[in-house]
């Protein structure tokens, strides 16, 4: 893993990045997630980080900071509480400890900026995604809630969290 690091990303990564998942994707959704992921970087509204293995994107996390930006946002954002989302690793990277460093990285990161709980959410059915996220110590339950894509599909979310 010597030649992996963990950065806050940079708006022209952010483009490769986001790039990469709307080729990967082809749901309008991606292309609006982009505009929007960009637009809220650039305003401070959130922070991208990623891990980059010999100079290629591998995994990525964002932290919500502002709570007009989350969905259902009353109890996951605040002064002192920040939303994540966007886990994601690509496959053949998984299960390595690559996400696990980033993960570090983002909650030493956000520890440092003065946030005291971090929260995420998941959807019911991905139970093997809660046990990694329960691994990670978001065992607080807050609350059930229904989020609604930009395609207008709605579904189910349950939202955990963490202190720091």
């Amino acid at each position: 893993m010597n030649d992996y690091i963990c950065k806050i990303a940079s708006v022209d990564e952010m483009e490769a990045k986001w790039n990469y998942e709307i080729k990967k994707h082809k749901s309008s959704n991606w292309k609006i997630w982009k505009a929007e992921a960009i637009e809220r970087a650039k305003r401070g509204q959130s922070i991208a980080y990623y891990g980059i293995l010999n100079g290629k994107i591998i995994c990525e996390a964002t932290a919500m900071l502002d709570k007009n930006t989350v969905q259902n946002y009353d109890r996951l954002v605040d002064d002192k509480t920040v939303y994540l989302c966007a886990f994601r690793t690509i496959e053949k990277y998984q299960n390595k400890g690559y996400f696990s460093r980033l993960f570090d990285f983002m909650i030493c990161d956000l520890k440092g900026r003065g946030y005291e709980k971090v929260t995420l959410g998941v959807e019911p059915a991905e139970a093997d995604n809660l046990k990694i996220y329960q691994h990670l110590g978001f065992n607080e339950f807050i609350k059930s809630a229904k989020e609604t894509y930009p395609d207008g599909t709605v579904i189910d979310v349950n939202y955990y969290a963490k202190e720091l």
